[in-house]
C-alpha cells in the first residue's frame, strides 16, 4: 500500500478507488500496475481465507459452479490446472465475467482480471498467489501440493458474498 500511495501521491490518481485505478491501469505508470495489483490481490487473497474454511461452496455460487463446471471437483481441477501451469509468478482466479458467467483464469505477476490489460476481464471471487515466495518455505517446488492445501482454507462464505456483489456491479 505504501508504494502505491507514493506512486499516486500529488496526482489526480489519488481521487480514484483501487478498482478504478486497476480498471484503467494502462493509462498509469507501471508502479500503479505493480503496487496496485499487489495490494488488491493480496487483500482479496487474505480476505477469502479462513482457518474454518474449506468444504464446499455455498448458496448461489455453489449452483453457478455446478451449472458452469458440472461439479465442484471439476472446478477444482480447472483451477488447479490454471494455478499449476502459470509460468513463473502470478495468480489463479475464479471470476465472474462481464456477461455474468464464472470462469477460471490466471494472470502474470501482480495483474488481475479487473485490469484493462487482462486477457479475460471479470470480478474476482477468489484468487491464489502462485508466486514462488508464497509457498516455497513450506512446499519447496511442490506447487500442486500448495494448491491442494489452499482448498482447505478457502472461505466459501466470503466467496458467496463476493458473488452476490458481482451481480450488483
Amino acid at each position: 500500500v505504501t508504494n502505491l500511495n507514493k506512486a499516486i501521491e500529488g496526482t489526480d490518481m489519488e481521487k480514484h478507488s483501487i478498482e478504478e485505478l486497476l480498471a484503467n491501469v494502462s493509462q498509469f505508470p507501471v508502479a500503479v500496475r505493480n503496487n496496485g495489483g499487489g495490494h488488491y490481490n493480496h487483500t482479496l487473497f487474505w480476505n477469502t481465507l479462513s482457518a474454518n474454511g474449506g468444504g464446499q461452496p455455498v448458496g448461489d455460487l455453489a449452483s453457478a459452479i455446478d451449472q458452469k463446471f458440472g461439479s465442484f471437483d471439476a472446478l477444482k481441477e480447472e483451477f488447479t490446472k490454471a494455478a499449476t501451469t502459470r509460468f513463473g509468478s502470478g495468480w489463479a482466479w475464479l471470476i465472474v465475467t462481464g456477461d455474468g458467467q464464472l470462469a477460471v483464469v490466471s494472470t502474470p505477476n501482480q495483474d488481475n482480471p479487473l485490469m484493462d490489460v487482462a486477457e479475460t476481464k471479470g470480478f474476482p471471487l477468489i484468487g491464489l498467489d502462485v508466486w514462488e515466495h508464497a509457498y516455497y518455505l513450506k512446499y519447496q517446488n511442490r506447487r500442486p501440493d500448495y494448491i491442494a492445501a489452499y482448498f482447505s482454507v478457502v472461505d466459501w462464505n466470503a466467496a458467496e458474498l463476493r458473488y452476490q456483489q458481482s451481480k450488483a456491479v
